[in-house]
């Protein structure tokens, strides 16, 4: 738009402007003059000279004769300012005329030129704007006035414009007359800013900076353009980087794009930094991110500390961009492709750092090395200064960036930066923990590129310090204060090179210098030669790794490379064995220096380590074997752990450490059962650890401790429970899991709480004279068993001795069943903590009095080979439900044991007894090898006969005594229910005694009622576990008057419909009696269709036997078995027709025999067809005066009319049963 000139011109001086000859000479924009621009800061513009004022003329022209927006008071103030600076600049004037320009019109040719260049073949017609020049475009410019100057700019930068978007991004110098010559610049330079301020849509500010970058001085004067809207900048500079080259190196566009945006940025520096991370956010001009931070670079004067240039390019090249690290290696790779240029940005880049390097070098170093005589080396050595410490994170810095320079963008350094870098990498820093971080840096890089060693001289240099890095190690881990230093690392190295382990060396030179380096093994020979035959030969590492102080409170917080680390590479190659040293007493002394969370190398170690025990290096020496920790070194481990006044007394050793020794005994023991054949293949029988010793370790009491910290231990806890699971199956029993999370849940803990001081007062002595007094006064006992319930399993560990050697005390009369109860609940508890000390305690404290037996005192050992020994108790146990209770979870916890005490035995011996069979044997042939066949049969016979006798002694306990079934039943009330089925409906216990007896025994609460019900939730668990357990006790047999007790009490019973068709095909007829009879009751337990199969299966039998058995067998068979009939009918009522048949033939048969004796009886045969085909007619007899009818005749003594009358009673029963039932 055009602007009002006011009424007065400024004044115009009487010479010409003085014009800029050389394009060399041009003044840009000072960072100064565009932060004046930028803030509007007409103080600042004020104190501008006049060439510095005169390039942004443009715009404050424009802001002096502009009506403002602004309205305000100061900036009315601040454009009086404005006016009055303007107005002694001669140039002014012109500009001044470049604004009276109409605008409008000028816009409307501009766009109707822009439509005919687009045209096909418009480019080489006429110009809308420009008529024919007469001169040369110059000259035309110095001859215009104003409108013809802004038509003659505005028609070659549109020109120049359509060329750039009709380029496909191909770079062109345009060769304009109007943009390089010097003496126009100026003028040209005004003509432009005026254009684009006031054609801003015709002229992006974008697309116009692209276009300048085409011409002469095109930096210059997209320079002057941003400065004359300096809100334009950042918009600018994201332009050119998105429209930018992603090498800008390689073509002449993109190193001009790269310093015109230099050129920008050094206008104003404030968003140099801005414009890098543009830079790399698209990826584009690396090359101007270096040149900007080589710019930064010049400006920061801290020698100490790390230079932008090597954060900048460590940042690229190390972080986790992939995208960023290719693009800039790919700038490395194609700089080093050119011929050195001094301009050339990576060059500069280089000799930039070859600068930091060699300043922070220390002054005396050189790479000539006397080679006269050892005390000369020594001399020379020590007169090397070292690295100042001021510089070691700065050169540790710079030797990461030459690792990802050379490593990732793949650099090649020249000779001078090779020599210069082996100088800084042979360097003594001081004893510092940056100091021991630069010498692995070093030590890594001398791995990584053993190029940078070439001559014979640093050869001998490199072998000298690392020398020095052996002597010194020890010193600057003392004075440095960290754990891990660079002598475990050398040890490594020298253990992974006499292994050949080159892929680990590389792995480890990674991870030390934190980035992927592609190094190939053949490149590692030369190091390799020079660490095995010159420093560090097999033998004296294995003798120096010994030597090596172990970590202290070793954890997973300790980083780096630590001794358990080349302790561990040693045993993996058996080193120690082959050099015979002793490593032992190192290990264990690492073991005890432990703490949480829990390094990640302390279980391999273990591992490792109880493989290098048992099995030898070779065949041929298999005593080269390291030694196993002692029994006494375990046993002061676990010292103050064993409960009583000594659990009081804490361990000086850490959690952490008796869990991992815990974890050595458990490996050790299972990894000697696995490597049996081998060892006995060699004749070799490591000694395992002592039963003595395993039983005073609270295996139980550390789990849970490990269970509380899962997190620290990382996988040792997990570890643990499966050794436990296979070595220690009693101590994993499922209830024992659920009783602990009942015992540590919310609400003990919530009563734990609660706990007072007073609480804590009672001590042992107390708990024993309370228990003492015994039943005349139970309360004092109470209250303090109430206390300590209140007391966590640890602290209750001290009062176990006296709670369990009383507990054969409680058996006496009178003792309240509360007393019991507390202390089954405090015994559960300690189970938690001490089970296998708690059950030897208990058994022995149980025994039977003096006067009845003698006692013995049980041990581990012969519980866990023998656990019927529990069962051999007080018997008043027997009806005391609490403390059966807990018999019963002992006896369940040995029977386990047992199994996996036999199981590892078998295995330990069966393969050395074998070896030594077969040497015996050599030279005979054709000999069987069964004797492992018949050790394990033997083995499985004893743990079948172990369960089965327990099944049984258990049955035999839940049998009443005479006592409780009363003088007036007799032995025949659980019989009686047998016989009545309907009887059994009405009480369903069928065990429990009737009549008088029922009062004694409190009905159904009685404690033989509560004490089967124990005894059938233990039965139920070894069933389930085993079902060849649950076989084998019915194939055997037991009294019948408990099966309604097993039926209805044990839920797994029904598994026995699977083998009762094979015991009923026994030829015992005591086992088939027993077959229909427990069929009976689990027809009427469980009515299932497959009952109903084995039902009409023992129908039939019955059948069959009628016609093979003779008299006494048939009344032996029939007479127990003749009621079976009954249940079968109530259960399945399509079995009464082969019912009344069979019954009809059992009773022709006996009326039969009758009949040859000449006796004669009722028509028993008549009523029998009666009774089949109209059960109706009689189903309102009484049977008990069926009973009454024939009492003389049941009395007789013969067997067959018994048997007819049974038979006859037997028909009323179904019919009564099935009409009741209809």
């Amino acid at each position: 738009m055009a602007v009002s000139v006011p009424c007065f011109l400024f004044p115009v001086g009487q010479t010409a402007p003085c014009r800029m000859s050389e394009s060399a000479g041009l003044q840009f924009v000072s960072p100064y003059a565009f932060e004046a621009m930028q803030k509007v800061d007409v103080v600042r513009l004020a104190a501008l000279s006049d060439p510095e004022l005169r390039l942004l003329l443009p715009c404050l022209v424009r802001m002096a004769l502009c009506a403002p927006a602004d309205q305000s008071h100061t900036w009315a103030q601040d454009k009086k300012l404005i006016l009055r600076l303007l107005s002694g600049v001669e140039a002014v004037n012109s500009i001044v005329a470049l604004l009276s320009v109409d605008f409008h019109a000028l816009e409307q040719d501009a766009r109707k030129e822009q439509q005919l260049r687009h045209k096909p073949g418009g480019s080489n017609g006429e110009s809308i704007l420009v008529s024919q020049l007469q001169h040369g475009l110059t000259l035309e410019f110095e001859h215009s006035d104003p409108l013809r100057r802004l038509r003659l700019a505005l028609s070659e930068l549109l020109a120049i414009m359509n060329k750039v978007s009709d380029s496909n991004g191909e770079f062109f110098l345009k060769s304009s007359e109007l943009f390089k010559s010097p003496v126009y610049l100026e003028e040209v330079a005004d003509v432009l800013c005026i254009l684009q301020a006031e054609l801003p849509s015709l002229l992006p500010m974008i697309v116009v900076a692209e276009a300048l970058l085409h011409v002469r001085n095109g930096e210059w004067f997209l320079c002057l353009l941003v400065a004359n809207v300096p809100d334009s900048f950042n918009e600018v500079c994201r332009g050119l980087i998105k429209n930018g080259e992603r090498q800008d190196e390689e073509s002449v566009g993109g190193r001009r794009r790269t310093e015109a945006l230099r050129q920008l940025c050094q206008m104003n520096p404030s968003q140099a930094l801005n414009i890098r991370a543009m830079v790399v956010e698209e990826c584009h001009l690396p090359g101007l991110g270096v040149a900007l931070t080589l710019d930064h670079t010049k400006t920061d004067t801290a020698d100490d500390a790390v230079s932008p240039l090597v954060s900048f390019v460590s940042g690229l090249l190390l972080g986790t961009n992939a995208k960023v690290r290719t693009w800039f290696g790919m700038f490395i790779r194609n700089g080093q492709q050119r011929k050195r240029e001094s301009s050339s940005v990576l060059w500069q880049m280089r000799r930039q750092l070859l600068l930091e390097l060699v300043a922070i070098l220390p002054r005396s170093r050189s790479t000539h090395v006397p080679n006269d005589s050892d005390g000369d080396t020594e001399q020379a050595m020590s007169g090397y200064s070292g690295l100042r410490e001021e510089y070691v994170v700065k050169a540790s810095a710079l030797l990461r960036l030459y690792c990802a320079l050379m490593g990732i963008a793949g650099l090649r350094p020249t000779d001078e930066e090779a020599e210069q870098l082996l100088q800084l990498m042979t360097s003594r820093p001081p004893a510092t923990p940056a100091g021991v971080r630069f010498v692995s840096l070093s030590f890594c890089k001398l791995l990584a590129f053993p190029t940078l060693v070439s001559t014979p001289e640093q050869e001998q240099l490199m072998v000298m310090w690392l020398s020095w890095m052996i002597k010194e190690e020890e010193y600057f881990e003392s004075a440095a204060g960290v754990s891990a230093s660079f002598g475990e690392m050398l040890l490594l190295v020298a253990m992974y090179f006499h292994s050949n382990q080159l892929s680990a060396i590389i792995e480890l030179v990674c991870s030390t210098l934190g980035m992927k380096i592609a190094i190939k093994p053949s490149s590692l020979s030369k190091m390799k030669t020079i660490f095995t035959q010159e420093i560090f030969t097999e033998q004296v590492v294995t003798a120096h790794a010994v030597r090596v102080p172990v970590t202290s409170n070793l954890s997973a917080n300790i980083t780096g490379f630590l001794p358990i680390h080349c302790i561990y590479q040693l045993l993996r190659s058996r080193a120690f064995t082959k050099y015979k040293v002793s490593i032992k007493d190192w290990i264990f002394k690492q073991l005890c220096e432990t703490s949480t969370p829990l390094h990640t190398q302390l279980l391999p170690l273990i591992d490792v380590y109880i493989n290098s025990v048992l099995t030898p290096a070779s065949k041929a020496s298999p005593e080269a074997t390291n030694q196993p920790i002692t029994e006494q070194e375990i046993l002061n481990v676990f010292q103050g752990l064993s409960g009583g006044d000594s659990s009081r007394v804490r361990s000086r050793y850490s959690i952490t450490t008796q869990l991992l020794v815990l974890y050595y005994i458990l490996s050790y023991e299972e990894a000697l059962l696995v490597n049996t054949k081998s060892l006995a293949l060699m004749q070799k029988k490591p000694k395992s650890y002592s039963a003595a010793l395993m039983d005073q370790i609270p295996i139980k009491y550390l789990i849970r401790q490990a269970q509380g910290l899962q997190q620290e231990l990382g996988g040792l806890h997990s570890a643990l429970l499966r050794l436990l699971a296979t070595n220690y199956p009693h101590l994993c029993m499922v209830e024992d899991w659920i009783c602990e999370e009942e015992i540590t849940g919310t609400l003990p803990l919530l009563r734990r709480m609660l706990l007072t001081s007073s609480a804590r007062k009672y001590s042992q002595q107390q708990l024993q004279e309370a228990f003492q007094m015994v039943p005349s006064s139970s309360a004092r006992l109470m209250r303090i068993l109430e206390h300590l319930t209140l007391l966590s399993a640890s602290d209750l560990i001290p009062y176990a001795e006296v709670l369990v050697s009383n507990m054969s005390l409680l058996l006496n009369e009178g003792v309240s069943r509360r007393i019991l109860q507390t202390v089954n609940k405090l015994w559960m508890v300690l189970n938690t903590v001490m089970p296998r000390r708690l059950w030897v305690m208990t058994v022995n404290a149980l025994q039977p009095s003096v006067e009845l037996v003698r006692q013995q005192k049980y041990t581990q050992n012969d519980l866990m080979i023998d656990p019927l020994i529990v069962l051999r108790c007080d018997q008043r146990i027997y009806r005391c439900p609490p403390l059966m209770d807990i018999t019963l979870h002992m006896l369940n916890g040995y029977l386990l044991a047992s199994k996996a005490y036999l199981n590892s035995h078998l295995k330990e011996t069966s393969d050395f007894d074998r070896q030594t069979q077969t040497i015996s044997n050599l030279g005979l042939s054709g000999q069987p090898d069964t004797p492992e066949v018949t050790r394990e049969e033997l083995k499985n016979a004893l743990l079948a006969a172990q369960d089965s006798a327990a099944v049984q002694i258990l049955l035999e306990i839940c049998l009443p005594t005479s006592e409780e079934r009363g003088p007036a039943s007799g032995a025949g009330g659980l019989l009686k229910s047998i016989q009545h089925p309907a009887a059994k409906q009405e009480e369903p216990g069928g065990g429990l005694p009737e009549g008088g007896s029922a009062d004694k025994q409190g009905g159904l609460l009685s404690n033989l009622r509560e004490v089967q019900c124990l005894i059938c939730c233990l039965l139920h668990q070894m069933f389930i576990a085993d079902p060849n357990i649950a076989k084998l006790v019915h194939f055997q047999g037991y009294p019948q008057d408990l099966l309604p007790l097993t039926v209805a009490g044990i839920p797994s019973m029904h598994i026995c419909l699977d083998f009762i068709p094979e015991l009923l095909a026994q030829p015992q007829l005591e086992k088939q009696i027993f077959a229909i009879q427990l069929l009976s009751h689990l027809c009427t337990q469980y009515a299932l269709p497959k009952s109903l199969s084995v039902a009409r299966l023992a129908v039939s039998v019955m059948g069959t036997l009628l016609t093979v058995l003779t008299q006494a067998k048939r009344f032996s068979f029939f007479m127990p078995t003749l009621a079976c009939l009954v249940s079968f009918c109530q259960a399945f009522p399509p079995l009464y027709d082969d019912v009344a048949a069979l019954l009809v033939q059992v009773g022709q048969v006996c009326a039969s025999d009758v009949a040859t004796k000449a006796r004669d009886i009722d028509p028993l045969i008549a009523r029998l067809q009666h009774l089949k085909r109209k059960p109706e007619e009689v189903a309102g007899i009484s049977k008990v005066a069926l009973h009454q009818r024939l009492a003389g005749e049941l009395a007789c003594a013969d067997p067959d009319v018994q048997l007819c009358y049974r038979i006859e009673a037997t028909f009323m029963d179904i019919i009564n049963t099935t009409v009741r039932a209809v």
